[in-house]
């Protein structure tokens, strides 16, 4: 497990067409999942939820997010708090990708077997 992480060496993954992860922990054993989840200019990752807790902050770019039944813009240095099962969703505002330092307790298995199964 290393205790320094190179985004650039890191594990890269498209989720779906306009959303890709960079997965910076939860692959070695970690109680807890950190990842770069992009959604390109023109994408938006629809409503849905799972129950693992998911809080972060905003890396770059700009959103509508969307957490239960609030909706807001948001922009780098913005943090956001979801509790498991909750329905949230993001929509990519103007030409720059929005990014989500997104970090999950517990490990989200389901990502790592999206991950794992990418190019089968």
């Amino acid at each position: 497990m290393p205790y320094f992480i190179d985004p650039a060496k890191a594990p890269r993954f498209s989720q779906r067409p306009g959303i890709e992860s960079v997965l910076l922990t939860g692959l070695n054993g970690e109680k807890t999942m950190m990842a770069l989840s992009t959604t390109l200019p023109g994408h938006t990752v629809e409503l849905h939820s799972h129950p693992h807790e998911q809080v972060g902050i905003i890396y770059s770019g700009q959103a509508i997010l969307r957490i239960g039944g609030e909706e807001r813009l948001v922009k780098k240095g913005d943090f956001y708090c979801i509790p498991g099962n909750i329905p949230h969703g993001d929509t990519c505002i103007g030409d720059e990708p929005f990014t989500m330092l997104d970090v999950f307790s517990p490990v989200r298995q389901d990502i790592i077997d999206k991950y794992k199964n990418q190019g089968k």
